[in-house]
C-alpha cells in the first residue's frame, strides 16, 4: 500500500470513528454533544439519526469530516499550557468556543 492509500484509509478511519462519537454523544446529551461538537441543532439532528449505511457512506469520503476547532493563539494556547490550574484553562478554553457560531449548512 502507498502513501497515498495509506492517508485515504487513515482518513476513513478518521470520518468513522468521528460520527459514531458524534452520534454517542449527541444522543447521550443532545445540547453537550452540540456544543462540543461544534454543530447547529439541524445538522445534529442529521447526524444522530443516520442509518448504518448512511454512516459508512459518509465515512468513506475522502475528505475529512471533523475540523480543527482550535482556529486562533488565545485558544490553543489556553488549552496547550500548563498551567497550576487546569479546570481554570479546561473553563477558559470551553468560554472561547461557545463564542464561535455553530456549523450550518450552506
Amino acid at each position: 500500500m502507498d502513501r497515498s492509500s495509506e492517508t485515504l484509509e487513515s482518513i476513513r478511519e478518521i470520518n468513522l470513528s468521528y460520527i459514531m462519537l458524534a452520534q454517542r454523544m449527541l444522543r447521550e446529551d443532545k445540547a453537550v454533544g452540540m456544543f462540543r461538537l461544534g454543530l447547529s441543532s439541524e445538522l445534529a439532528d442529521i447526524l444522530a439519526g443516520l442509518s448504518l449505511a448512511q454512516i459508512v457512506k459518509l465515512a468513506s469520503s475522502d475528505q475529512l469530516l471533523c475540523f480543527f476547532r482550535f482556529n486562533d493563539h488565545t485558544m490553543l494556547s489556553a488549552l496547550t499550557h500548563t498551567s497550576r490550574n487546569a479546570e481554570v484553562a479546561s473553563t477558559h478554553a470551553a468560554i472561547l468556543l461557545a463564542g464561535q457560531p455553530a456549523e450550518q449548512f450552506a
